[in-house]
């Protein structure tokens, strides 16, 4: 059941998100706003999830993880629905950037709560269930969006999406607890099964952070590098796709969110599979050789499709490419979880969201890359195909980066005592 209920808020999380990707192209017109403009509202969001994301994770760790999900949850409808009233490019940027304040912090409350209410043995099946929710929230979001936007407009389009966190934020707050053990549909032997090997209840307050230890660990700043190759390539199929479509393409606004889902869906099935993969690899006794292996063998595959992606005429055969590409390197997203959440110990709140915010500085330069580039290269005359298409070389060497930062991979947890352990094979 709490897995349903995880799975539902980031499939709204991922619908919010992803649905102003699509409304780009009427909002640039109503607006009269440039390529570069939208980056920056794009990038709006994203610093203020990446600025917020370890705070909300403490805030989590400090007061409990269900009352700040359902805070999040009515904070970032609300101005999912706002979006619809703004009026020029500042307000724009407003209203993004609250909204962005209203999702951090999201994942790692999440990561937090899969910490209490799981052992460790069976986070990665349902951390790929979660993450396929939210890959299925994205795939959704492009094609409902574009029907929408079709028959509402684009302002009454957020209103609606907006509307749909509310509900799961009512359900989420009569339904959950913070201590399974507080929980009346779960008995104790079933309590003793999550903390099997924990020496005391995951859902004490875990006390100050051990800044120096995290500082000079080099488990955790190599998670970071990974996410932050990661986000890079994956927000510009959050953000970017669509427009590229529409303007290398010269597709419909339809067809575009047709295919974007088709990408999406290719990073949903990538998080399904790699839910189970992350289990195995986390009973294996080498089960960080087995995670550096995973991630090496994905990204080199991600990049080997993405190349050939770039080099196809027909627009479907790019979307089902940039797809297989999706899939592969998302397959390692719930391996990447099991680890942070390894390497973060009592403080998964906080150092999760930590990571996360590494991975929004990613997430930063691919918004606002895209969008400058292209309008550098529209300055120089070109357009189409030639004004779009070579931006994808450089996604290609952020997924080379990846699969390198994979291949060093070696994690150092913070313990129990936050005193440092041994490092692991």
């Amino acid at each position: 059941m709490l897995a349903g209920w995880l799975c539902g808020l980031s499939w709204v999380l991922y619908l919010d998100r992803i649905c102003m990707a699509q409304a780009i192209p009427p909002i640039q017109r109503e607006l009269g706003l440039s390529n570069t403009q939208v980056g920056y509202t794009l990038m709006a969001f994203t610093l203020a999830y990446g600025l917020f994301e370890m705070p909300s994770g403490w805030l989590g760790d400090r007061f409990g993880s269900r009352r700040v999900l359902v805070r999040i949850v009515i904070w970032w409808s609300i101005f999912t629905a706002l979006t619809g009233s703004v009026t020029g490019l500042a307000t724009l940027l407003l209203v993004r950037f609250l909204f962005g304040v209203g999702e951090a912090g999201a994942f790692p409350n999440v990561a937090r709560v899969l910490g209490q209410w799981y052992p460790s043995t069976e986070r990665g099946r349902v951390q790929g269930f979660i993450l396929a929710a939210a890959q299925l929230g994205g795939v959704a979001a492009p094609t409902v969006a574009a029907y929408l936007i079709e028959g509402l407009g684009w302002r009454w389009a957020f209103v609606a999406f907006g509307s749909i966190g509310l509900v799961w934020a009512a359900g989420f707050w009569f339904w959950f607890r913070d201590d399974p053990a507080e929980h009346p549909r779960v008995n104790r032997s079933e309590v003793a099964i999550i903390r099997q090997g924990e020496a005391a209840s995951p859902v004490s307050i875990p006390g100050a952070i051990p800044w120096r230890t995290v500082c000079i660990n080099s488990g955790f700043w190599t998670l970071g590098a990974i996410i932050l190759c990661s986000s890079f390539n994956s927000y510009f199929y959050n953000s970017w796709f669509p427009k590229y479509l529409v303007s290398s393409r010269g597709l419909g606004n339809t067809e575009s969110g047709w295919l974007t889902s088709l990408v999406l869906l290719g990073s949903a099935m990538g998080v399904l599979v790699g839910g189970v993969v992350a289990d195995r690899i986390s009973r294996s006794p080498r089960r960080v050789t087995g995670r550096s292996w995973l991630g090496r063998i994905a990204y080199c595959c991600g990049a080997i499709a993405l190349f050939f992606a770039t080099r196809c005429d027909q627009a479907w055969s790019i979307a089902a490419l940039a797809g297989l590409s999706c899939l592969c390197v998302q397959m390692t997203l719930p391996t990447w979880w099991s680890a942070a959440i390894e390497q973060s110990g009592r403080h998964v709140g906080s150092l999760f969201g930590l990571l996360n915010m590494i991975g929004i500085f990613g997430a930063l330069a691919s918004q606002w890359f895209v969008g400058v580039f292209a309008d550098w290269q529209a300055s120089r005359g070109l357009s189409g195909r030639e004004q779009w298409d070579p931006l994808f070389d450089v996604y290609i060497g952020a997924l080379v980066f990846g699969m390198i930062g994979w291949s060093v991979y070696q994690i150092q947890p913070l313990p129990e005592g936050d005193k440092d352990s041994h490092r692991q094979r």
